[in-house]
This record gives structure tokens, C-alpha cells and sequence, in this order.
């Protein structure tokens, strides 16, 4: 995978990705709604503000580099702009619906979790439940044309791993290069957790019986 994306890149490539799917009717998108798109409060992270000098220098790069081409139609004043970055027949990166959802979410709010990329998919696909987001999450890391996708290390006192996009460089060198845990894993490492608390309320306990001990001589 060749394509690196700067965060206002990638903002631009998210922002028409996503009002292709969702507002199919309001799409090529002007600049004005582009510039709009990218400075919502909501569904992204981190909410930028982006003037449209900016977003149209933004595009123009976009444009050399063949990932955005204008599609302003015939008689039209207003340019219009349409993401050809992936699923166009101009270029061989093709996703399924479940993969552009999250590939989409994670190119406009950072990593996160597959508990909160299920949640954030939503209009732009369906999932059934957090494991087959895993599934999905683990193809977009094994596909013979990525990685596009990268876990990071979980966080002190999360339960849940982040992961995230590769099209803006690689991951820290610290990123698991694995596969999201299974249910079973995480069923396994929940028992280990609960049983290493047990084991250390045990402990306390009997340190607190030995303090009771009358002291001898």
C-alpha cells in the first residue's frame, strides 16, 4: 500500500466517502458543503476549522494525485468534488460495505475500539455484533493489498484494544501486529482478571488475620 494521507487528507477523503453513502443525493459535494463537512462538531476527532482556502488546497492535491476528481456537471458554476480513493473503476482498492464503514470512521475520528466502531458505523453499514466488526478489523489486517489496519497496545484500565487506519504511515512500532482477540480470548483473559482479584483479596485477608496474631516473644 502506497497512499499516505495527511489528517486534513484524510478528513476531505472521509468527509466524501461518507456523504456518498449517507446523502447520496447531495453528492459530488460543493466546496462549501465539503468545508462543512469537514469542520462538524459531530463524528469527528478531532474537530478541526477548516476554512475553504484551506480545503480547496486540500482538494487541488487530492486531484494530482488522482484521489479526488471534479465532477461538475455540464453548465454548473459550482464545482463539485467525488472521492476516487477506493470502489471507483479508476483504481484497483475495492472494499466490501463492512470495510469501508470502518476504514471510512477511522479516517475521520482516529482510532478506537470495535465496540465503538460498531456504534459509529451505523449509517454506513450493519453489523451484527462486536465480533463480526473483529472479523472485519482482522481481514482489512491480512488482505494480500494492505495492512490498512493496525491494533494498538490497550490502554491501563481498558478492556478493549484501539485500532487503527495505516493511510496515514505505519503504527508505532509498539501496535500489536495481530488479529483482534477472539470472544473466547477475551472470555479467558476476563476469568484470568477476575481470578487474579480473588487471589489478591485472599491475600489481603490472610495478611489481615496475621496481624491479628498476638505478638510472641
Amino acid at each position: 500500500m502506497n497512499i499516505h494521507l495527511s489528517l486534513n487528507e484524510s478528513r476531505v477523503i472521509g468527509c466524501l466517502i461518507e456523504k456518498a453513502v449517507t446523502t447520496p443525493e447531495q453528492y459530488p459535494l460543493s466546496l462549501n458543503a465539503l468545508t462543512n463537512a469537514c469542520n462538524q462538531k459531530s463524528n469527528r476527532d478531532p474537530v478541526l476549522e477548516l476554512d475553504e482556502a484551506t480545503v480547496q488546497q486540500t482538494v487541488d492535491e487530492l486531484v494530482k494525485r488522482r484521489l479526488v476528481i471534479d465532477k461538475t456537471g455540464f453548465g454548473s458554476r459550482v464545482p463539485k468534488y467525488q472521492q476516487r480513493f477506493c470502489n471507483t473503476e479508476f483504481g484497483s482498492l475495492k472494499f466490501t460495505d463492512q470495510e469501508l464503514g470502518i476504514i471510512c470512521v477511522l479516517l475521520l475520528r482516529g482510532a478506537q475500539t470495535p465496540g465503538e466502531l460498531r456504534t459509529r458505523t451505523s449509517r454506513l453499514c450493519s453489523f451484527s455484533d462486536v465480533q463480526q466488526v473483529e472479523a472485519t478489523i482482522a481481514q482489512l489486517m491480512q488482505r494480500d493489498d494492505g495492512p490498512f489496519v493496525a491494533r494498538l497496545p490497550r490502554e491501563p484500565g481498558k478492556r478493549e484494544s484501539r485500532y487503527m487506519h495505516l493511510f496515514s504511515g505505519d503504527a508505532p512500532e509498539e501496535a500489536a501486529a495481530q488479529t483482534p482477540a477472539t470472544a473466547t480470548d477475551a472470555a479467558r483473559i476476563e476469568a484470568l482478571e477476575q481470578r487474579l482479584e480473588q487471589l489478591q483479596q485472599q491475600v489481603e485477608r490472610l495478611e489481615e488475620r496475621l496481624g491479628a496474631l498476638p505478638h510472641q516473644a
